[in-house]
């Protein structure tokens, strides 16, 4: 583990300090761990991107234009 040192607002730092004190843990493993969860998330969206611009495509339009909304959901005014 990395030691490091970050500034923040009072406000923020009160904060930390409290939910901190809630979940009976230190503010720098508060820190470490919403850090660590931040990364997960971007992660798992990174990859879920890049395998939906990956993944090959069962629809076409074959040159035809797409229908248009109103008659694909048949909704009347």
């Amino acid at each position: 583990m990395k030691n490091v040192t970050i500034t923040m607002e009072d406000a923020v730092a009160d904060w930390a300090r409290i939910e901190a004190a809630k979940r009976n843990t230190s503010v720098s493993r508060l820190v470490g761990e919403m850090l660590a969860e931040k990364m997960q998330r971007t992660d798992a969206y990174q990859r879920a991107m890049q395998d939906w611009q990956t993944k090959d495509r069962s629809w076409s339009s074959d040159g035809q234009p797409y229908p248009q909304r109103e008659s694909v959901y048949e909704r009347s005014a």
